[in-house]
């Protein structure tokens, strides 16, 4: 897992964090045909279920922007064979600068969200029932603005699962149940750290549209928490999340052992 640990915050807030890559776009992530990911995009992608598009919208600059990061990411070039979806790990979307909203999307791996509800939404909208959010929807427009002027950006967010699975489409799967035990080390033993990173390129061509990816990451807790730092990094911000937050993220009632087992972790990290 290519985790930064040091983007976690703390004390934890809803913010947009980006960073700014300039004109070095970071690569896509050529997808193993072999991995567990690429089984589980395979079924959403033959389903018909991860493609939404905006009537009237052509994504045809958009597919060209990404085809042009096959050769950085040592990925197949995609074709309609072997579409974007069976090439890269990151699920892609396409923000428009000039209405804020996202018209085309190339999902199979959302993190409790319906990409079908997401599509022609702007900005505020799309992130109205984020917890905590007042501050993200003031900066809308200047954030909109800002990663569709050309340049690269990229973010990384967190959250703790009791699910190894990728796809977690709130109306696929249901939300696994948090484990049913009273001892912290069991407990984090059936948790898995869920990590996205988050990133916009610029599609060009004319347009004012960027290319949004999103790479889930998978790893159980205790093999990614590997130091004391780590272990301590991810406490203080746990700690330290808001009621809200904790509800929106599905971890109010995990949040007790797991502060117990990353105390225990932070003591001791073996």
């Amino acid at each position: 897992m290519n985790f930064d640990f040091s983007q976690i915050p703390v004390p934890f807030t809803m913010r947009p964090g980006l960073r700014r890559l300039g004109q070095t776009c970071p690569p896509l992530t050529a997808l193993d045909p072999a991995s567990p990911l690429a089984a589980e995009k395979r079924a959403i992608f033959q389903a018909g279920q991860s493609r939404h598009v905006l009537a009237g919208f052509d994504p045809v600059p958009a597919l060209r922007a990404i085809a042009d990061r096959c050769g950085a990411a040592g990925a197949r070039c995609f074709s309609p064979e072997d579409p974007p979806e069976l090439a890269f790990e990151e699920d892609l979307a396409v923000l428009d600068g000039a209405s804020g909203t996202l018209p085309w999307l190339c999902v199979c791996t959302p993190s409790h969200w319906a990409p079908e509800d997401k599509l022609g939404l702007d900005f505020a909208a799309l992130h109205g029932a984020v917890a905590d959010n007042a501050a993200l929807i003031s900066a809308a427009r200047q954030l909109v603005a800002l990663v569709t002027a050309g340049e690269c950006w990229e973010r990384q967010v967190w959250t703790i699962s009791p699910s190894g699975r990728y796809d977690q489409h709130p109306r696929r799967h249901a939300r696994n149940p948090w484990p049913a035990v009273d001892d912290a080390e069991a407990f984090a033993g059936q948790c898995w750290l869920r990590a996205e990173r988050q990133a916009f390129f610029p599609v060009g061509q004319g347009t004012r549209q960027a290319v949004f990816t999103i790479r889930v990451m998978l790893r159980p807790l205790i093999e990614a928490i590997g130091s004391s730092w780590q272990a301590i990094r991810l406490r203080d911000s746990l700690a330290s999340m808001s009621s809200a937050v904790l509800a929106y993220k599905n971890l109010t009632a995990a949040r007790a052992p797991l502060l117990r087992w990353l105390e225990s972790r932070a003591r001791d990290p073996s």
